[in-house]
């Protein structure tokens, strides 16, 4: 399996370094650079699933390096890594394109779990869940398209968007364990974070819905201190 190729670009020595080591960890294939016109540089001589890059940069500051690559690839994902943390800079770094903004001091496992996140939104889905309208499972029924599922007992109720954005990852990872973080990054997003007492009402409703036996699930499992799992 190839690597994900990522282009680190950070003028701190030790934290560049740092970073790097923990990417590889992860087996991602890194790049690095320390400069605003060596990260373009680097940029143009290959392709990358992800970018992380700084803001305040010598030369070429992060923003005008992001609107520079703006102009010549929209879809590679962008992180800004930055000590910038006002409101105007973050959303600054949205506007120009950027995919998340992450502002120093960081937590290593947020960041490795904000690139997981990036890189995966960015591949190209080649399962069915691409453009799964309609789901069956044990004789329940989700429709993604008007929110409205129907139970083994064939009645049907209108869920909220949420809720169907929840489903649909539950249930694009059918057997994974997905994390309680990965829920709440990729259903809440980056600024409002609930608490996962909020996910664990979700997954009752869940049941409540689908399961013939709410104290035995057989669809929607809670895995004590890691997160949640679908089986159909």
């Amino acid at each position: 399996m190839n690597k994900k190729k990522i282009l680190l670009v950070e003028d701190e020595e030790h934290l560049l370094k740092t970073i790097q080591l923990n990417l590889e960890m992860e087996n991602y294939a890194v790049t690095t650079a320390i400069t605003g016109y060596e990260a373009l540089k680097e940029f143009r001589k290959d392709s990358f699933d992800l970018i992380i890059l700084d803001v305040m940069l010598p030369e070429m500051n992060g923003f005008d390096v992001c609107e520079e690559i703006r102009k010549e690839n929209t879809k590679v994902p962008v992180l800004f890594l930055t000590a910038k943390a006002s409101s105007n800079d973050r959303i600054q770094g949205l506007k120009i394109g950027a995919d998340d903004y992450l502002t120093k001091p960081f937590n290593l496992e947020e960041l490795l779990l904000r690139v997981e996140i990036l890189i995966r939104r960015s591949l190209p889905v080649v399962n069915e869940t691409k453009e799964l309208n309609n789901y069956s499972f044990g004789g329940n029924e989700i429709n993604f398209i008007t929110y409205q599922i129907k139970d083994f007992n064939g009645n049907k109720l209108d869920i909220t968007k949420r809720e169907i954005a929840l489903l649909k990852l539950l249930i694009s990872r059918k057997g994974e364990v997905v994390s309680r973080e990965e829920i709440l990054t990729e259903i809440w997003g980056t600024d409002v974070f609930p608490t996962s007492r909020t996910i664990d009402n979700y997954i009752l409703a869940f049941r409540k819905y689908f399961e013939k036996n709410q104290k035995e699930p057989k669809h929607f499992h809670s895995i004590r201190g890691v997160g949640y799992k679908f089986t159909d």
